[in-house]
């Protein structure tokens, strides 16, 4: 929908929490309170942004993928703090079997989905991961 960068960013900082204040949005891009209410507000008019829901047509989560996670002994809450800032992590479990955590990934590309995965390996503490890229979805529901 934008192929302006601090659209994107912004975007990427709401769908991770749609709730966090205009200040420290504005902080975290290096923009003025009054650049960046201009901008949710031009989003908003252009229908990228409804309500606490981020909507980008024209962009989607292409390609997504589960990652299965297993940790090192006692390090899953250092891991889980880490892992919060994976591109493109959607979801975060913890789960019972034989991984510890699993993580929802979305990302444009095939290469975009390798480099999140590739980064959730490289944190500290993960042993090791199991992925399995998603080919279709039979059924989704919504509360």
């Amino acid at each position: 929908m934008t192929d302006d960068p601090l659209d994107r960013a912004l975007l990427e900082l709401l769908r991770r929490n749609a709730r966090m204040p205009a200040a420290q949005l504005a902080r975290r891009l290096g923009l003025s309170r009054t650049t960046l209410q201009g901008r949710i507000e031009r989003l908003e008019r252009q229908g990228a942004i409804l309500g606490y829901t981020v909507v980008e047509p024209g962009r989607s989560d292409a390609v997504r993928a589960l990652v299965m996670i297993t940790l090192s002994p006692r390090r899953a809450a250092q891991v889980e703090r880490d892992l919060r800032s994976v591109p493109g992590l959607r979801e975060l479990h913890a789960v019972s079997g034989p991984s510890d955590l699993v993580a929802m990934l979305g990302a444009e590309t095939p290469e975009a989905l390798d480099r999140a995965i590739d980064a959730i390996g490289a944190v500290e503490g993960v042993e090791r991961t199991h992925s399995a890229m998603i080919l279709s979805t039979k059924v989704a529901t919504r509360k």
